[in-house]
This record gives structure tokens, C-alpha cells and sequence, in this order.
């Protein structure tokens, strides 16, 4: 007999609206000596001792450069209109200066192309966090030439692909780049100064308005270009508690205020500036510079995983510290050491992230009253789980199936709330490399035996896809 859905009305969505899912160049490729490609800060700092679980690094990833096809072929298969994936800086342009290397880009050119000759729609991130190892070896994103070289990039990039490319993002959670890279340093370059992280956050936003104003001299004025935030949905310990309240202020500042404030308004936070003043004294934001960044764009990416619970620390803190995006010996939030996290309650994922498909919900309804008539995407959502085969090969993960039902539900509320959300990209496509967390985590809706690199579509791939060819969402079955 069927099983009951535990969801009686059906959530739909309306027929232009993007069904994807994204990926991230170092996350997948692999091939990272392969046709002129140099090291990027990721390859340095996955091959540094103690940086990554077990040692564990791109080199190979899940060889998607060598096995694009068969991956776009099982996108089609799934029914999937879109797919973001972003650009290895170093396979283009190998020291992040000069010409590009033709073969470099010939790989993204025949991705696009297999896209296409599929129906599914590219969208393209030109950064995802893997700077070239010589531009952090002359500074990295604290220095304003790193912006300059973006710029140039951007440019090679858009003058090859955007005749057939319409869709752009510039960054991809620029806030991760500078603050989980140069503050916290669990990430790369793995650097610990609170200064540097401030000044990498500036040169991220003047990259992006650098970037932006390059694509849009190469390419046709039809293609879109957006900025994907992973903003955080910032909630206060005890709602009643001015220090509590006080506490949200600084972290959605940092989190949020510091890129959303240059790029939707052409200004920091005042409260920003005031609450950092002993770490910078923002001297590198030259003339300018914020007319550059605060370009119109013609979309905004949201990434969503979980809300963060925050209050007034009883003294200031020191040391180790849980600051809501896992343990680290430095914190990822200059100046903001009086400022404690806190667990949010509920169901987990294996990253040990609550969740909360409300904070999707709010966060959606908040930008669409900051940035009215600006379309929003989803650009990352998903959960990892602990997936194993089953004695028949399958995968079964309910739990992503049930995750992705209430997020996507938050959505169709959203739009039903007057949000104009365009489509939504599942994080991820594949199993493949999470960063500092080496295999161990495994959040792609395709699971992929690392020994063999064989794929194999999880139930919630097959939910995903049914969800994208009918424009309704499957129910959530229970066990009869």
C-alpha cells in the first residue's frame, strides 16, 4: 500500500521558476596540474599538515574535470533547468595576471556547451574562494591590487563566455573569504589578523564592483549579474535583553552590514565603523570607492543554512570559542568579543547546524525590503548527512528529502509573501570535497564512492528531480 504524506496540500511552484543545483570549482575538479593550472590558496592550504581532516585535499576531488559529461548527462537525467558552478582563477589566468591560457578556459567553454545541448541553464561564479597562491603570496584580498586583478579577470572571463552565459555571480560569500580566511584562518590562506580581514572584506566588495563594471563591457546588456551573500539570519538570545539586542546589531553588522551596506547602499554601517574603530581605521577605503562597489545589480544570491543565536558575553572572551560556524582558536568577528553564541535548539545536521527552514523565510522577506525589485535567487541550500549505500547500492536520506521540503516550502511562502525569488540552486549537486572538513561531510544530493568516483543519485536527488520536472513539490512519505 502507499505510504502516507505527512504534507496534504501541494507546495508549487510558478513555470519560469530555476530548479539547480551548484557546485564549486576546488570542491570538484581536480586535475589541479592539468593543462597549465598552478596551485591556489586552497591547494597550499589542504596540502599544509593539520589544516584539513585526515590531510585531505583537491587533488582529485570527484574528477569532474575529466567527467563533465557524464555529470551534465546525470543533471538532465535528474530534470534540472539550472546549474552553478564557478571558475578556477588559476586554470585561466595561472598567476592571476595577464593573458589567459587558452586551454583553461576551453574546459569551461565545452562545460557550457554540454549545458546548453542539455536545456540546462549555466550560471556562472567567477570566484569561489580559491584566490591563486601568487596573488596571496603578494598580499591577498587585504591588498587593493587583488581587486584590480579581479577586475581583469572578470573581463577575460565575460569576453569568452558571455555570449552563451547569461547568468553572473561575481562572489561567492565574500564574507567566508575574508573573515573565515584571514580573522578565524580555518580556511585559506589560513591567516589569524583581525586588521587583514577588515581590509580583505573592503577589496572583496571593490573586486565585486570592479568585476561588475568589466562583465558588463564585454558582455550583452540581456546577461545578469548578482552577488551570492551568505547573510545571516542573526536572532538574540533573550528578544527583551537591550545588551542581547545590542549583541544581534554587531554580529549582523559584520555578517551582513559589511557587504550589504556597500553594495545595495554605497555606505558601511556607521555602527560598523564605530565598533571595529581599535582593530582599522578604514584609511583603504579611498575616493571612490564605494560609488565602484554600489553598481546596480541585476540579481542577489542568497545562501541559507542556519540561523545564529547570539546574547551579551558576561565578560569579554578569549581563547577558544564556538562562534556558530564551528570551534576555532581565533575569532572569525573583530571586535566583537563581547558577543557569545549560542546553539540554536532543534533537529541537526552532521556540520551540527539547527534546522530551521523559518530563518530561509526570513531572510528572503528581509532583503526583498532592502533591495525592493531586486530579483533574489537561492544560490545555496542543502544539509549534510552521514549517506551510506545500502546491501543494493541504493542511497536512502530521507532526512535531506525532508530537509529540502521545508526549505523549499519557506520559499513558495516567501513568494506567496510577495518576495520575487527566481529559482534555487541545491547545495550540492555531488559528494565532493568540504573544505576543511576533507570527505568527511557529504551534503551532494548524488553520492560519490570516493574509491571509484562512481555515482550513485540519492532518494533525495529523485525527489529533487521530480520536484524540478513537475514544478510541485514530491510529499514527505513516512514509514506506514
Amino acid at each position: 500500500m502507499p505510504e502516507p504524506a505527512t504534507s496534504a496540500t501541494p507546495v508549487t511552484f510558478p513555470p519560469a521558476f530555476l530548479w539547480g543545483a551548484a557546485t564549486s570549482a576546488y570542491q570538484i575538479e581536480g586535475a589541479v596540474r592539468e593543462d597549465g593550472r598552478t596551485p591556489s590558496i586552497w591547494d597550499t592550504f589542504s596540502h599544509t599538515p593539520g589544516k584539513t581532516v585526515g590531510g585531505e585535499h583537491g587533488d582529485i576531488a570527484v574528477d569532474h574535470y575529466h567527467r563533465y559529461r557524464d555529470d551534465v548527462a546525470l543533471m538532465a537525467d535528474l530534470g534540472l533547468s539550472a546549474y552553478r558552478f564557478s571558475i578556477s582563477w588559476s586554470r585561466v589566468q595561472p598567476t592571476g595576471r595577464g593573458p589567459a591560457v587558452q586551454v583553461g578556459l576551453d574546459f569551461y567553454r565545452r562545460l557550457v556547451d554540454e549545458l546548453l545541448a542539455h536545456g540546462i541553464k549555466p550560471a556562472i561564479t567567477l570566484y569561489h574562494w580559491d584566490l591563486p597562491q601568487e596573488l596571496e603570496d603578494a598580499g591577498g584580498w587585504p591588498e587593493r591590487e587583488t581587486a584590480l586583478r579581479f577586475a581583469d579577470y572578470a573581463q577575460i572571463v565575460g569576453e569568452a563566455l558571455g555570449d552563451r552565459v547569461e547568468n553572473w555571480i561575481t562572489l561567492n560569500e565574500p564574507w567566508c573569504s575574508a573573515f573565515l580566511g584571514y580573522a578565524s584562518g580555518v580556511h585559506a590562506p589560513g591567516r589569524t589578523d583581525p586588521e587583514a580581514s577588515l581590509r580583505a572584506a573592503h577589496h572583496l566588495n571593490l573586486a565585486h564592483g570592479l568585476g561588475t563594471s568589466a562583465l558588463r563591457s564585454v558582455m550583452p546588456a540581456r546577461n545578469s549579474i548578482a552577488i551570492s551573500l551568505n547573510s545571516s539570519v542573526v536572532r538574540p538570545l533573550s528578544p527583551s535583553d537591550p545588551a542581547d539586542l545590542a549583541a544581534v546589531r554587531k554580529i549582523d553588522d559584520l555578517a551582513n552590514g559589511v557587504f550589504h551596506g556597500p553594495i545595495l547602499r554605497g555606505a558601511y554601517p556607521q555602527t560598523l565603523l564605530s565598533a571595529t574603530e581599535s582593530i582599522t581605521d578604514w584609511s583603504y577605503v579611498l575616493d571612490g570607492d564605494l560609488r565602484t562597489i554600489n553598481q546596480p545589480l541585476d540579481a542577489l544570491g542568497l545562501n541559507y543554512y542556519t540561523p545564529t543565536l547570539v546574547s551579551a558575553a558576561e565578560a569579554p572572551l578569549t581563547g577558544p570559542r564556538t562562534d556558530g560556524h564551528g570551534a576555532s582558536s581565533h575569532s572569525p568577528w573583530p571586535g566583537a568579543d563581547d558577543v557569545a553564541f549560542h546553539q540554536t535548539p532543534g533537529e541537526r545536521t552532521e556540520m551540527g547546524w539547527t534546522i530551521d527552514p523559518t530563518g530561509l523565510h526570513e531572510l528572503i522577506m528581509r532583503y526583498t525590503r532592502e533591495a525592493p525589485g531586486l530579483p533574489l535567487y537561492i544560490t545555496e541550500n542543502g544539509a549534510a548527512y552521514d549517506d551510506k549505500p545500502d546491501a543494493d547500492g541504493k542511497v536512502h536520506d530521507p532526512e535531506r528529502i525532508a530537509y529540502l521540503h521545508g526549505h523549499l516550502s519557506a520559499v513558495r511562502r516567501a513568494l506567496t509573501d510577495g518576495a520575487d525569488v527566481r529559482g534555487y540552486y541545491l547545495w550540492s549537486l555531488l559528494d565532493n570535497f568540504e573544505w576543511a572538513y576533507g570527505y568527511d561531510k557529504r551534503f551532494g544530493a548524488v553520492y560519490v564512492d570516493y574509491a571509484t568516483l562512481a555515482r550513485t543519485p540519492k532518494s533525495s536527488a529523485l525527489w529533487y528531480g521530480q520536484a524540478a520536472r513537475t514544478g510541485t513539490l514530491p510529499p514527505v512519505r513516512t514509514a506506514p
